[in-house]
């Protein structure tokens, strides 16, 4: 596993700069070499989105599927990494380099667990498959969406994502909803004494003031996690002598259960409303960018409780399930009616960061985690 580790980080494939062909290559020659059945999977315009293939058992029964990523984040300054980040680098027992733990040690550990169950494929009953997938670090998710949409009505029992980190299984997950408002104003010279305008900057901060004091769903039994609004971007005039008349707002909303797409766009569009109310300018737009709903799996999900026992018995603990803030293609996956894990892994530091790496101890327990889970759902 270290080998192959190795090989992956030292082949680039940061999204939107590099080519993602060399890494999803070397993790095809892997695959050939050891007899796993894989296809390319590419756009309409012939761009590599992922490698895919497929087990079957010797029994009929369900599909379970691995899924990690292939491309990564930037390395930001190079010159902040101790180590080269596109150059593995061990030291101490962990290995270093950009993606080593985001997530190519999780293709490194799903491959190994293929080579094992394509051994003893005929006693499982159902099939076991894997996505090594790209466009995800973009935000497009041209991946794992195209590759659904190549299941068709074939959808599988549950999928399983390769994130890193072992002190949790994550079962769920707030979703999330974004908006970007187009705030007006009048325009006005900054200096006059007669002729203020309508500052569209004022307006915005005026409307961020006002949804902050809002106090939003907290958490509860059914969903251990807190709605929240988060201003990311704000942008508007830019003269000195110039009262802007136009300010663009950009809002990240984290949805819950009690606080779905529905309740947040009521509850922007409300106070949008309330702040156009008796302004003399002409009504704020807003763009909605699409988002994902919150999902949570049921402790007692066969999945869920395969993994944990699984995970207890390779690590030597008990690691409990969690819901966490950040949403991930599990949201997606959600929304189609398949279950997902989205983060059972090695132990790692610095993701998205310099110096990102990951323990290399952590490579075998999570690898028996995986198989041996898989080979208690398809027994």
């Amino acid at each position: 596993m270290t080998t192959l580790l190795r090989e992956l980080v030292s082949r680039p494939s940061r999204a939107g700069i590099d080519s993602p062909e060399p890494v999803l290559a070397s993790i095809a020659d892997w695959l050939h070499s050891h007899g796993v059945p894989h296809e390319w999977l590419r756009d309409a315009a012939g761009n590599d989105l992922a490698l895919w293939g497929e087990i079957q058992g010797g029994r009929p029964g369900p599909t379970y599927v691995l899924d990690a990523t292939a491309d990564t984040a930037a390395f930001g300054d190079p010159a902040a990494w101790t180590h080269p980040p596109d150059r593995a680098t061990v030291e101490d027992g962990w290995l270093y380099g950009r993606g080593s733990a985001d997530s190519k040690a999780g293709i490194v550990v799903f491959c190994h667990v293929m080579v094992d169950l394509l051994a003893q494929r005929e006693r499982l009953a159902g099939s076991v498959g894997f996505l090594f997938d790209v466009d995800e670090h973009t935000g497009g998710f041209g991946g794992i969406r195209n590759y659904m949409v190549t299941r068709g009505t074939n959808l599988p029992a549950g999928v399983m994502i390769g994130y890193p980190g072992n002190d949790r299984l994550v079962v769920g997950a707030r979703g999330f909803l974004r908006a970007r408002l187009s705030i007006h104003g009048v325009g006005a010279h900054s200096g006059s004494s007669h002729n203020r305008g309508i500052n569209a900057i004022d307006r915005a901060r005026g409307l961020l003031r006002k949804l902050t004091e809002q106090a939003l769903p907290g958490p509860d039994e059914a969903f251990p996690l807190a709605a929240n609004l988060t201003p990311t971007g704000i942008r508007g005039g830019g003269e000195f002598s110039l009262v802007p008349d136009l300010c663009e707002l950009e809002l990240d909303i984290r949805l819950t259960p009690s606080f779905d797409d529905a309740a947040a766009r009521t509850f922007l569009t409300t106070a949008i409303k309330g702040m156009d109310a008796h302004a003399e300018v002409p009504p704020t737009s807003v763009e909605w960018l699409p988002g994902w709903p919150a999902y949570r799996l049921e402790p007692d999900h066969p999945m869920v409780q395969a993994l944990s026992q699984s995970a207890r018995e390779a690590f030597g603990h008990d690691i409990p399930t969690a819901v966490v803030g950040p949403s991930s293609i599990a949201n997606y996956l959600s929304t189609l009616g398949v279950p997902a894990t989205a983060g059972l892994g090695v132990s790692y530091r610095n993701i998205h960061a310099p110096d990102e790496c990951v323990l290399l101890e952590s490579l075998e327990p999570t690898f028996l985690a995986y198989r041996d889970a898989l080979i208690r759902l398809m027994q």
